[in-house]
């Protein structure tokens, strides 16, 4: 399996999670960007997460799924979603097709991938 993008922070607790996670299922990405040499910030992020059909965010034990084809999300709940403390995007961040993955699920990365 590939992943199309993979935004992750080198020493980040969560981002290792989700790097066990993928190495585990043998899942390669085609692009990899480190976020603390890139940093993509609210508006480019929210423009960013625009462009899919789905997303898939978590904090600590809550999942949040949404529909971005059926739903109406304002940029304020989709930034209180895919923001972190930095002010800059969540990391570890996938993108898969049309799915945007936010933060480590690992019921949400086993079920996008496959």
């Amino acid at each position: 399996m590939t992943l199309d993008w993979h935004y992750h922070r080198n020493g980040c607790v969560t981002c290792a999670k989700a790097q066990d996670f993928l190495t585990r299922k043998k899942v390669k990405a085609t692009t990899t960007v480190d976020a603390k040499k890139t940093r993509i910030g609210p508006d480019e992020a929210v423009a960013m997460a625009r462009k899919f059909d789905e997303i898939y965010a978590s904090k600590g034990t809550k999942l949040v799924h949404l529909d971005l084809k059926n739903e109406k999300v304002d940029d304020e709940q989709l930034k209180g979603l895919i923001i972190g403390p930095s002010g800059n995007l969540r990391a570890p961040t996938l993108q898969v097709g049309k799915i945007l993955l936010i933060g480590f699920n690992e019921e949400s990365y086993s079920k996008v991938l496959k």
